[in-house]
């Protein structure tokens, strides 16, 4: 696996032990948003580093995934992803804080995000392992 690669998958490890530490704080569901968002971002540039698919200067999942959905099928949904974008955006910002339609994601949400950032990661080391560069 490439040096940089792996320089990815490090930092979307960060990104998924600060997840496990506030995953049932009700308070920091929109942060938890977040680093799920960031988590599926640098594991799909990861992929994108180690199958030499160019520099993708975007955060937005959904044109990333574009570039690997070949490579992680049946790993996300686009629906997931949209969400996903719409509440970095705002998390990122003090008014909306990561706010869906009907606020705040929930617990529940935020458990759902921590799961979907988990398999992406972890798919996308398999990936890396199996078939890159």
């Amino acid at each position: 696996m490439k040096r940089t690669t792996i320089d990815w998958f490090e930092s979307a490890r960060s990104d998924l032990q600060i997840i496990e530490r506030i995953l049932d704080d009700a308070h920091l569901t929109h942060q938890l948003a977040f680093h799920a968002q960031q988590a599926i971002e640098k594991s799909f540039k990861a992929v994108i580093e180690e199958y030499n698919l160019g520099l993708i200067k975007t955060h937005s999942l959904e044109t990333l995934y574009g570039k690997i959905k070949n490579i992680l099928p049946e790993v996300i949904h686009s629906d997931h992803l949209i969400i996903l974008d719409q509440l970095y955006l705002d998390a990122r910002y003090p008014g909306e804080l990561g706010l869906l339609p009907d606020g705040k994601p929930s617990l529940n949400e935020s458990h759902n995000f921590y799961s979907l950032a988990l398999k992406v990661f972890e798919a996308a080391q398999q990936a890396c392992h199996a078939g890159g560069q």
